[in-house]
């Protein structure tokens, strides 16, 4: 009886034991990737549903009021313009059309990226040559100079016109790196089975090739998004974007042209300004999270630096010595 009595306790801590078990090795099993990847998918899904319902609740951006520059407040949210103009509607407009700017420059580097990379590097020979040769010679052309001269020779230009001439300059990089990681892979076995057992070139390359691409196709169209965003609010920076649409750079162009900041009139630009702080962090989030997921080794060496956190200097010596 003895015996039991004191077994008791033993198995009781035991068995608590086992239960945090499972537990704690759910929470090593989690990826250090999977947090970045929730917040920068939670920020930029709210950022792109503000710019989506936002415009559909908030009256006319370009309404003006006899109200002259005033803070948050006597019913406007973020106060309004010189002229009366409500700020946050003119944020909701210009977030969608950021938006768009950065989905439209996304989808085309990703149509001329895999068609000058993916499909040249594919079918190989003078095509692949070809390919290669104008993607190197829109490489090495200054893509800002370029949109610069582009933008001031036309007068009026839209969101679209905006997005295109971003496009073009900024699809040859991608081309470059697609067109690298599709020679590898043609190069493999499962690709010169296909070959070999007669199937189609475009079967191979939407079947075989392809689904190994995605991730880098993901993260160069996250890029893309980034450099269209940060390109177009620095052309409608200089008076060179969009004309008669709102967008976050057309907006930091009219509060500087209103003196704001030697007004002191910060909520006139810091919205636009946060928003696209806050929306380039949750794009530049995924995108470290797809590396992590192409390339597994960033994941074990992020692994390992979150581990070095939570040693003292003393264990991170012992370790550091080890590893030597």
């Amino acid at each position: 009886m003895a015996i039991t009595t004191q077994g008791a306790p033993e198995e009781a801590a035991q068995a608590a034991t086992d239960e945090k078990q499972p537990v704690t090795r759910k929470r090593r099993m989690l990826p250090p990737m999977t947090l970045k990847l929730a917040v920068g998918l939670t920020i930029a899904g709210l950022v792109a549903m503000f710019g989506l319902i936002g415009p559909l609740v908030v009256g006319d951006p370009s309404t003006v009021r006899d109200l002259g520059l005033t803070g948050p407040g006597h019913g406007f949210i973020l106060g309004t313009t010189q002229t009366g103009q409500d700020i946050f509607a003119q944020l909701a407009y210009a977030t969608r059309g950021s938006l768009i700017i950065g989905v439209v420059v996304g989808a085309i580097t990703l149509v001329l990226s895999s068609f000058f990379g993916v499909v040249g590097a594919f079918v190989g020979g003078w095509v692949d040559e070809a390919f290669s040769l104008f993607t190197n010679i829109m490489l090495v052309i200054p893509g800002l100079p370029l949109v610069i001269v582009i933008s001031s020779y036309v007068p009026n230009k839209s969101i679209w016109l905006v997005a295109a001439v971003l496009a073009i300059t900024s699809w040859a990089g991608s081309a470059r790196v697609l067109r690298g990681f599709t020679l590898s892979v043609r190069s493999r076995d499962y690709v010169l089975a296909a070959r070999i057992g007669g199937e189609r070139c475009w079967r191979i390359l939407l079947v075989e090739i392809l689904p190994n691409l995605i991730p880098l196709l993901a993260s160069q169209v996250v890029f893309a998004v980034i450099f269209a965003i940060l390109g177009e609010a620095g052309l409608s920076f200089l008076g060179l974007g969009a004309s008669g649409s709102f967008t976050w750079g057309t907006m930091l162009f009219y509060a500087q042209n209103g003196l704001s900041l030697r007004l002191g009139a910060w909520w006139w630009f810091a919205p636009p300004g946060l928003l696209i702080a806050l929306f380039g962090a949750a794009l530049s989030l995924i995108n470290f999270s797809i590396d992590e997921i192409i390339n597994p080794k960033l994941r074990s060496q992020t692994r390992a630096e979150r581990n070095k956190w939570g040693l003292s200097r003393r264990q991170r010596k012992v370790t550091a010595e080890v590893n030597a």
